[in-house]
């Protein structure tokens, strides 16, 4: 996939938040910079004090499509097909209330939803312009389409699952007894930029007990011979679609007996839950295909997220794996598969691969071996 759109495709992707706006009952989606934004236009702008809103009405609504941007911003949006995809691009200089601008463009709406990661200062401001009409969130339109990909988001994903493939095969070079985590964070985070990434999203090394804390980050612990360290890294690639890969790691030789026979318990479980993957069963049936093997092996109180989590132009977004989710899966939709378990002051595993629901079943995007890698 290119870092550009085809505008058919915004296009299309307008059309069906359109109709998915209607089907819910509300009238227009009103949606700030961000990935919503960038996922119907190819360009997700920059969020600040000063309000940039796209207004989609609903299918069968009689507003028209428009961006309202501050005068200072619209140089920004010149490569935007807008014209082609029938937004009309509408300016607001400072000392103008915009929001009662987008009132007067919104075409009366009766019920409205904003962006879900709209500001705060957006909200009410919309409110205040709009104060009978009743405010939902637009994610529940929008993640209808973004959690279905294309066949473009899927190769946009996997290439990312293969740069960041690359990056964790390079693991040994920094790696090593005596170097601090963040020494370490640093030699990954060049590496993930040369591998192509806009950014390093995120860069967790936690070894020995802060293994055992699943978002740890980074610290200035030496790791020590012996340590399990846990690797989860990733970021977006140019065209906005993310990587997310975790594994585990054993330094300076091979670990004891018992750490060997638990990580066996955590590959296993990895292993069916994306066995499980196919189109037709529930989120929660793969959260459970990991949970109760691990709690089967007598681990389950150390097993204490979530199985797995959407990505795309996220690197969290829907659907989530977890129990409880009776969303049923279908061919397109992107996700990983990282269960962990986690021994408070000691280590902790984990094994996460993002996966694509195919027609007959399940794609793995990220390829490196899954073993405990003893370096």
């Amino acid at each position: 996939m290119t870092d550009a759109v085809p505008t058919e495709l915004l296009a299309d992707r307008l059309r069906r938040a359109g109709e998915h706006a209607a089907e819910q009952g509300t009238d227009v989606l009103f949606l700030t910079p961000g990935t919503d934004l960038r996922y119907l236009t190819g360009f997700d702008g920059s969020s600040h004090e000063r309000l940039t809103c796209l207004i989609v009405p609903a299918a069968g609504h009689r507003a028209p499509p428009a961006l309202v941007v501050p005068s200072l911003e619209a140089p920004g949006f010149a490569n935007v097909p807008l014209e082609a995809l029938g937004i009309d691009l509408v300016t607001w200089t400072d000392g103008e209330d915009p929001y009662l601008l987008v009132s007067d463009l919104a075409g009366g709406p009766t019920r409205m939803s904003v962006d879900d990661d709209m500001a705060a200062r957006h909200v009410l401001g919309l409110r205040a312009a709009f104060p009978e009409v009743p405010q939902a969130l637009a994610g529940s339109v929008l993640r209808e389409l973004r959690m279905r990909k294309d066949a473009g988001e899927i190769a946009a994903l996997r290439a990312a699952g293969a740069a960041i493939d690359r990056v964790h095969a390079r693991m040994g070079e920094w790696l090593q007894p005596g170097r601090t985590e963040a020494e370490v964070a640093a030699d990954v985070t060049a590496a993930i930029l040369a591998e192509g990434h806009t950014e390093a999203a995120f860069v967790i090394v936690g070894s020995g007990p802060n293994g055992a804390s699943p978002h740890h980050d980074v610290s200035d612990r030496v790791i020590e011979a012996g340590d399990v360290v846990v690797i989860d890294i990733g970021g977006p690639l140019p065209g906005g679609y993310n990587s997310d890969c975790t594994r585990t790691y054993a330094v300076g030789g091979e670990p004891d007996p018992q750490v060997k026979a638990t990580y066996a318990v955590l590959q296993e479980a990895q292993e069916r839950a994306v066995g499980a993957v196919k189109p037709g069963v529930t989120a929660s049936e793969i959260d459970r295909a990991a949970r109760e093997h691990i709690a089967a092996a007598g681990h389950g109180e150390h097993f204490i997220h979530r199985t797995g989590h959407g990505i795309g132009l996220d690197v969290h977004e829907e659907p989530y794996i977890v129990g409880g989710n009776e969303l049923v899966l279908e061919e397109g939709m992107a996700f990983s598969i990282e269960p962990g378990i986690y021994q408070s002051g000691k280590w902790g595993a984990r094994i996460e691969d993002i996966v694509v629901v195919t027609a007959g079943g399940v794609e793995r995007l990220n390829t490196n071996p899954r073993e405990l890698t003893v370096l």
